[in-house]
């Protein structure tokens, strides 16, 4: 009897020539996932802001730990160094034994000098050594006070519970009911929506992670994952609204995120179809393979083929003690793998963009451009579209000393359409297996801009 509880979502209805199921099945898939979708994808309003539960959880625990959480990390981080050190110098056997010490603290020679740089610079700031330029509030100053303990927190909840979301079958059932309005729009399945979603109610990171890991495990293409990460991991509502409120606009915010929502919706479907990215291979890793296939069967509609993915999916994963023992490994690894790398090239990119004119000799073509669309304050305002390629809040710091507010709205909406900065997207990018450069990811940061300005100009000249 019990066999055949566990299969009866297999046989077919000869009447509506659908397979039948069971509940447990069917539970196994629901609850866990409706559990991810509360956590992921439901907009709470939090302090007064709109965050996801996930955002609530990682917000507390940061706001409680403040003072400790950048002397936490400054100690992991070298400890992420030495290990990786350590291996490399001495391979000790018991590191080989253990599949997670050996994924922890194996990497390669150039991932391992990016953690002794990202090391230094950890304990430099923290205790005010060397250089200042090193050390300063607006460079490492800012990544390890500001950004670092954002993403402890809210990876910490968003690697550890992303599972839910994940594992249960919700991806299988959305990509099935999307996949008609992803592919033809965006060539992009159609699960490739919950990426969006949790990134606009969340954060642009944990839209990242979410690919990272739909690739790495056979879900997404060489293409589908770049084009995703580059093109879906939106800013979250209240990054938005901390951005307009920063740059003294926030009377405009819902004007001001209906263009950032057309202007993104525009670049996500010209972006993917000019290379580079249009020249990646829809080929999938080589060590996960090809995962998964989104079509619907003759004789089904689109709902129920997606709950028969959903179940088989659940039915597959073998115990929530198993899925908890994951997204632990998931958080140690974006500690001791992530956040060394954010904390060195997040600095060395701070420290460009503050100590040096790279991104005003690179902004120099945009002045003509930027006055022949009328835009008040041309020269003040180029340098602020390009060096949010360093970091998103910098273009809302350069520009909030500009007098136009018709400025100051484009350089807030251009900073959030832009998406790809190195503090953050970039680093998570470049971290994983996503094949992606950073000489790619500029040229798309610059065909973002240039896809965008026009539209968010036109609306600024509209609105003011």
């Amino acid at each position: 009897m019990e066999a055949n509880k566990q299969t009866t979502y297999q046989t077919i209805n000869p009447e509506t020539k659908e397979e039948a199921f069971s509940w447990k099945s069917f539970n196994k898939f629901f609850i866990p996932s409706f559990i991810g979708i509360l956590l992921f994808l439901v907009p709470i309003p939090f302090q007064g802001k709109v965050t996801i539960g996930v955002g609530i959880l990682a917000e507390s625990v940061q706001g409680f730990f403040a003072d400790q959480i950048p002397l936490f990390m400054t100690i992991l981080v070298t400890l992420s160094a030495l290990g990786a050190l350590a291996v490399k110098m001495v391979q000790p056997a018991w590191v080989e034994r253990s599949p997670l010490l050996k994924n922890l603290f194996d990497v390669s020679i150039f991932w391992t000098g990016v953690r002794m740089i990202g090391a230094a610079f950890a304990i430099m700031t923290m205790m005010q050594l060397g250089p200042e330029f090193i050390w300063s509030e607006i460079t490492g100053g800012t990544v390890l006070y500001s950004l670092v303990p954002v993403l402890t927190t809210w990876f910490l909840f968003a690697a550890l519970l992303m599972p839910f979301l994940m594992s249960f079958g919700l991806m299988d059932f959305i990509g099935t009911l999307l996949r008609k309005v992803m592919q033809p729009v965006f060539k992009l399945p159609g699960r490739s929506a919950i990426d969006a979603t949790a990134s606009w109610m969340g954060a642009g990171p944990v839209g990242v992670l979410i690919t990272t890991q739909q690739y790495e495990q056979g879900y997404y293409t060489k293409r589908e994952a770049s084009v995703i990460a580059t093109n879906f991991s939106i800013a979250s509502i209240a990054f938005s609204l901390v951005v307009i409120t920063f740059i003294g606009l926030e009377q405009y915010f819902v004007p001001f995120y209906l263009v950032v929502t057309v202007a993104v919706f525009m670049a996500a479907i010209i972006v993917p179809r000019i290379p580079p990215l249009s020249r990646k291979k829809d080929e999938y890793d080589e060590i996960a393979g090809k995962q998964i296939e989104e079509y619907v069967p003759t004789g089904k509609s689109s709902f129920r083929s997606g709950l028969d993915k959903a179940m088989e999916q659940a039915e597959k994963v073998p115990s929530y003690k198993n899925v908890l023992y994951k997204g632990f490994a998931n958080v140690l690894d974006i500690w001791l793998g992530l956040i060394p790398v954010v904390m060195g090239l997040g600095t060395l990119a701070l420290v460009l963009a503050e100590f040096t004119p790279v991104f005003v000799w690179l902004s120099y073509p945009l002045v003509p451009v930027l006055e022949w669309m009328q835009l008040p304050e041309a020269s003040e305002a180029a340098p602020a579209l390009i060096v949010g390629f360093a970091d998103m809040f910098l273009p809302a710091v350069v520009g909030s000393g500009i007098e136009s507010e018709l400025t100051r709205f484009v350089i807030a909406g251009i900073s959030i359409t832009q998406l790809i900065y190195m503090s953050e997207i970039g680093v998570l990018i470049l971290k994983s297996k996503i094949p992606l450069s950073i000489g790619e990811m500029f040229v798309i940061f610059l065909q973002r801009t240039i896809v965008t300005l026009p539209i968010i100009v036109l609306f600024a000249h509209l609105l003011f």
